[in-house]
């Protein structure tokens, strides 16, 4: 068994180590300048948020101060929900990625941008030697300090050549003149820029002095200088070609600017490494917008309290006398470090409002023991109902004390039905434990339907209170007319809804299980992120009805 819990604890790191590797490359990677602020902030964020999320979900198991527990929860159980957003969000993202792309690129062609991005520009052909150039053909909007590479013995320029001779800028080559042939070292190094030049000497390469090129003729546009800069052997010069890799070496991919212009390196789609850095951040920030988006809207559900639902169930066995009776169920309350007595008032308040019959409470009222959530409980003692209200366990309360709670409510005037009943004016009302109570602490007694329902006049309705939906099987081998659940939350993040309904007959709502109803509250609060996306809290009044009315 412990091994089991081993290798499931590690398959379940693997994967959150998995999906914070990709958040990291996609939102600070793939849109960050190597060795900047940026990169570093979220570097630092990428490994501290998961921290908070961890002692979020362990602190309270670990027995840590219920302060600890609350100063955890915020950031790490929101981090929980935003990076199931982000991730789906960033994977749709991976399908718009390449779209962007391609659009960028069509723009590009159609605005006549060259489309090999290795190439530095169109270079002037040498003329022929003793062969002045024109004074014209030298730029004039070159820097100062961009050196233009010298021709090989064949007369052709050579940016691969590591720059064999170098014409130094405000020398006699902007007058139509050549370098004399001492004027440039052999080894490339430019000229000074003090050294007179003599008028229609060709500069020397190193290689041969009859293998000149016109100074003005290895001039290249300013806007294409950073493009030989540096010969291909300086690692500084060489771009990463990966689709989606950083371009921290082009001032313009640093920008996030989308350029035409060619610019250093290449990838292989041929897009300038500008365009490739401008796609990143923008499904970056689309992604980012649209988790927090729904991270924010789900909050808000869960803060502003839950929406009140109305079902009406008929019951064949129900009297005339008790038609239109009003059961106001609730369920998985969640007291903790999040939610507290604010979330057990708006609650209250709102079931007073309905003046129901009755009020059930069914399970998972909270996450923590009675020392520090037993203050955050009292409002319940405000319920108000023409035939009280009625607690039953959830698997949470044997995760914080389940005897401790049951007759904590009972101080508040909330009745536990531990696998019990009681006969109510037209019907029984019965409550089991929950089925976790026997795995959590042996102590406890797990869900005995003999107990509840086995002396019971059969001729009589029966209402079975239960938290998980999974008993409904033994409901109907006993004979119950009517169940209430909770547990499921609905699903509460989708899609964690069609994981709900892997392991429970029933996500929400109301179904019929032979002659047996049941209906499941999607709940009134949340566990872990105080957010619902998809499945909205509720308190559901159920009103019976008589076929015989």
């Amino acid at each position: 068994m412990i091994l089991v819990v081993v290798l499931v604890a590690a398959v379940v790191l693997g994967l959150l180590g998995g999906v914070h590797w990709y958040l990291w490359r996609r939102l600070v990677k793939d849109t960050t300048v190597p060795g900047g602020r940026g990169r570093r902030a979220g570097t630092v964020a990428a490994v501290l948020l998961p921290l908070t999320t961890v002692g979020a979900l362990v602190s309270g198991r670990a027995g840590a101060p219920f302060v600890v527990e609350q100063a955890l929860a915020w950031p790490g159980y929101l981090w929980l929900a935003l990076v199931l957003y982000l991730t789906l969000a960033l994977l749709v993202g991976e399908a718009v990625r390449p779209l962007l792309r391609r659009g960028f690129a069509a723009r590009a062609t159609a605005a006549g941008a060259p489309r090999d991005r290795g190439a530095a520009g169109p270079v002037a052909a040498p003329e022929a030697p003793g062969r002045p150039g024109p004074a014209a053909d030298a730029p004039v909007d070159a820097p100062a300090d961009a050196p233009a590479a010298a021709g090989t013995a064949g007369g052709a320029v050579s940016e691969a050549a590591g720059g064999a001779g170098a014409v130094a800028a405000g020398t006699s080559a902007s007058t139509g003149t050549r370098a004399s042939t001492g004027t440039a070292a052999s080894t490339g190094t430019a000229a000074s820029t003090g050294t007179p030049a003599s008028t229609g000497t060709p500069a020397s390469t190193g290689l041969t002095s009859d293998a000149s090129v016109p100074a003005s003729d290895v001039s290249v546009p300013a806007s294409d200088s950073a493009s030989v800069s540096a010969p291909a052997s300086d690692p500084a010069s060489v771009s990463d070609t990966g689709p989606d890799s950083d371009s921290a070496s082009d001032s313009a991919s640093a920008s996030g600017s989308v350029s035409d212009e060619p610019s250093t390196g290449a990838g292989p789609s041929g897009a300038p490494l500008s365009r490739r850095l401008f796609v990143a951040r923008t499904v970056a920030a689309a992604a980012s917008a649209a988790a927090v988006g729904t991270v924010g809207y789900g909050l808000h559900d869960v803060l502003d309290g839950p929406a009140l639902k109305r079902v009406t169930v008929p019951l064949a066995k129900l009297p005339r006398a008790a038609h239109g009776y009003r059961i106001a169920v609730v369920s998985d309350i969640h007291l903790g470090p999040i939610l507290g007595k604010a979330h057990t008032r708006r609650i209250v308040d709102a079931i007073n409002r309905t003046q129901p019959d009755l009020v059930a409470i069914v399970g998972d009222l909270v996450d923590g023991s009675v020392a520090d959530l037993g203050p955050a409980a009292e409002p319940l003692a405000g319920l108000r109902s023409r035939h009280g209200s009625y607690f039953v366990t959830g698997n949470h309360e044997y995760f914080s004390g389940a005897a401790a709670w049951v007759d904590h409510v009972r101080e508040l005037g909330v009745h536990p039905l531990e696998n019990a009943r009681v006969e109510l004016p037209g019907f029984d009302l019965a409550g089991v434990n929950d089925i976790s109570a026997e795995n959590q602490d042996p102590a406890q007694e797990g869900p005995d339907y003999e107990k509840a329902l086995g002396d019971r006049d059969t001729a009589r309705a029966s209402v079975l209170l239960a938290h998980q939906p999974v008993v409904i099987h033994d409901a109907v081998r006993h004979g119950v007319d009517l169940q209430l659940s909770g547990h499921t939350h609905g699903g509460q993040l989708w899609p964690g809804n069609y994981l709900a309904a892997l392991a429970n007959p029933t996500v929400a709502g109301l179904e019929r299980y032979g002659d047996t109803q049941l209906y499941v509250t999607r709940g009134a609060g949340a566990w872990g992120p105080p957010v619902r996306v998809g499945a909205e809290s509720d308190i559901t009044v159920v009103t019976l009805a008589s076929r015989q009315a």
